[in-house]
């Protein structure tokens, strides 16, 4: 049976951990050969030797144009072209209203909407005519959470993008889609939140639990596939319904 993106090049945002790291094994599972970024070495390149021979790991801070400028002239040299993109890259940190200050607002604003923006913008000459770009929202983009303002307002800036880029880049049948996951247990979520926190956001989720990386990683794979090749401009909600009821 032929692999779902056999001979495909992906490249992954934020993909040395998380959901980034096993939406990449699925995508190398599949049969694409894979760049991943992250901003720790370290980390890169343990997610590059898990991988295996088809990944390559680029060290870059989807916040600085330099670095994307040097992650896909990486690609441009190795293998010319992008047939899947998933912008990945995000930070969240707890904002509470009324002290928020002007570098959490930067900080984040910065990597989640303008990084974004840019690796999508600056993968543009190297993606092919029907390539799927994947964007990571959330949840939090159509929900209200104490202590999650700025945070939610980005994810609601990825939502849109998906529209307006889809429209942007119809004529060259270039898919935009988001994947919205919902609480979901990983490094970074353990890094915010304690066990009692997580045992609270486990309690809103309808299936009453936390979702897995991989959970979304198989989202992804669909979104990033021909198995999606009539959906654009959308939405996946992977959230156990914490968003849907």
């Amino acid at each position: 049976m032929t692999r779902k993106l056999e001979g495909k090049i992906a490249v992954v945002t934020g993909g040395s951990a998380g959901i980034g790291l096993a939406a990449a094994q699925r995508f190398v599972d599949e049969g694409a050969s894979v760049f991943i970024t992250g901003r720790r070495q370290a980390e890169l390149d343990s997610a590059v030797k898990q991988l295996g021979p088809k990944a390559v790991g680029v060290q870059a801070d989807a916040a600085k144009l330099a670095d994307l400028a040097h992650l896909f002239g990486t690609v441009k040299a190795a293998k010319g072209k992008i047939d899947v993109l998933f912008a990945n890259a995000g930070i969240f940190e707890a904002t509470p209203f009324g002290g928020i200050r002007e570098d959490d607002y930067d900080r984040m604003f910065d990597i989640n909407v303008k990084g974004l923006l840019f690796t999508v913008q600056e993968a543009l000459p190297l993606l092919s005519d029907g390539a799927s770009v994947v964007l990571t929202g959330s949840v939090v983009g159509i929900k209200g959470f104490q202590a999650s303002t700025v945070y939610s307002a980005t994810k609601a800036a990825v939502r849109s993008f998906a529209r307006s880029l889809t429209a942007d880049l119809k004529d060259r049948k270039i898919r935009v889609n988001v994947v919205s996951p919902g609480p979901i247990a990983t490094p970074g979520l353990d890094a915010y939140a304690d066990g009692e926190t997580q045992k609270y956001l486990a309690g809103l989720v309808p299936l009453a639990r936390l979702g897995s990386a991989d959970e979304i990683a198989k989202a992804v794979l669909f979104l990033a596939s021909d198995d999606s090749s009539f959906v654009a401009g959308a939405e996946l909600f992977v959230d156990g319904g914490l968003a849907q009821i």
